[in-house]
């Protein structure tokens, strides 16, 4: 773990989940492909793989929605050969004021934290560089004084171990996830102060239950889960971002008080993610 400090007029911080979003990082599809399959997702799609100019207009549509909330969206540069830096979520999280930079699993997608630290050195931007036991930003939910991290593939309990020594004032909470799961945002997901996403069976008893306590929950069933049903974006003032596919959970939203936007980002998520998965936010502001 390495943490620079920097002099910086520049707002930033996240403090929880659906606040209003008012900055955040992304990355253009240009390069995206399925190579060597790295999760279940991928593994349905390897032979259609990704129709780069669907992605790319598809993600551009995203974009514009955020913009047209008045959601600052900045790019980092995309390079060849990081077939998977649209989702730019994994690559790093905020926690309060902090940006940490993640240590990724997979070797193919190691080198896409170079743009996020280039930006990070330019726009003079204090960070944490997370370094050894893996820990990806899909795994990282926070709310308030407490962050949830998903123990999956991508993610290890050595690292909420290192996490939590570094961030004693949080409750950090560790929630197993079932095999297959990529991330926790595949299978929980808060939308506002009282109510979440889940899928259930991707969990363990004991943290559904937990989770279910904490929250209202809104159930998302197996076909919705597959298509990242649970991954979609709050951008604040109960205006939620969803697949338009996934018309069961966007029942649910309605009916719970939300707003639902509906963009099509069916090719992007043969990659295995959605609107959470392509965002990193560094500035919400209740």
């Amino acid at each position: 773990m390495q943490t620079k400090n920097a002099n910086s007029n520049q707002s930033k911080g996240c403090r929880n989940e659906y606040d209003a979003l008012k900055k955040v990082l992304v990355s253009r599809p240009e390069h995206m492909k399925i190579t060597e399959v790295i999760n279940e997702t991928q593994k349905h799609y390897e032979s259609e793989n990704i129709n780069v100019d669907r992605a790319m207009e598809q993600h551009s549509q995203f974009v514009k929605v955020l913009e047209s909330n008045n959601i600052e969206v900045e790019y980092l540069p995309v390079r060849p050969k990081l077939n998977e830096q649209v989702f730019t979520r994994d690559i790093g999280f905020c926690i309060g004021d902090q940006v940490f930079v993640a240590s990724l699993e997979s070797e193919l997608r190691q080198e896409e934290v170079n743009p996020l630290l280039d930006f990070l050195e330019k726009e003079n931007l204090s960070f944490t560089r997370l370094f050894g036991p893996s820990i990806e930003g899909g795994d990282v939910i926070i709310n308030h004084g407490t962050i949830y991290i998903g123990i999956s593939g991508r993610t290890t309990m050595a690292a909420v171990e290192h996490l939590q020594k570094a961030l004693p004032a949080y409750e950090v909470v560790p929630i197993k996830l079932r095999e297959d799961i990529l991330h926790l945002d595949c299978a929980f997901n808060i939308l506002d102060e009282h109510t979440a996403l889940i899928h259930s069976p991707a969990l363990e008893a004991n943290d559904a239950k937990r989770l279910k306590q904490s929250f209202d929950c809104i159930e998302v069933d197996e076909n919705e889960q597959f298509h990242l049903g649970t991954n979609v974006l709050s951008i604040g003032q109960r205006l939620v971002i969803s697949l338009p596919q996934n018309t069961n959970v966007n029942q649910k939203l309605k009916d719970a008080g939300f707003i639902v936007i509906e963009v099509d980002l069916s090719e992007i998520i043969k990659s295995g993610g959605a609107f959470r998965c392509c965002t990193l936010p560094i500035a919400r502001k209740s």
